[in-house]
């Protein structure tokens, strides 16, 4: 099984919250793979929005994005793009 992991800094003017998160969870539904998200030290499903948002992600904060499965380098590279992005 595929693995990838990248560390990503979050540029969304409000980080993770409400509406790119649920975008966020939505994009990471799209594949196969299994999605974590770690943010000092503390790794949640990155396919959970309740888990996503008690990270307390805001602009500017590095996260690792760790995906496994047979899509994972796909969902990685959308998913970096999607966090770079500073369009909501």
């Amino acid at each position: 099984m595929a693995r990838a992991e990248e560390q990503v800094t979050v540029n969304k003017p409000h980080g993770l919250h409400a509406r790119p998160a649920t975008i966020f969870v939505q994009l990471a539904n799209k594949f196969q793979s299994s999605v974590k998200v770690e943010k000092d030290g503390e790794v949640v499903d990155g396919k959970s929005i309740i888990a996503i948002l008690s990270l307390g992600v805001n602009k500017g904060m590095p996260i690792r994005l760790i995906v496994e499965g047979d899509d994972a380098d796909e969902a990685v590279a959308d998913l970096k793009r999607f966090l770079e992005n500073e369009n909501d």
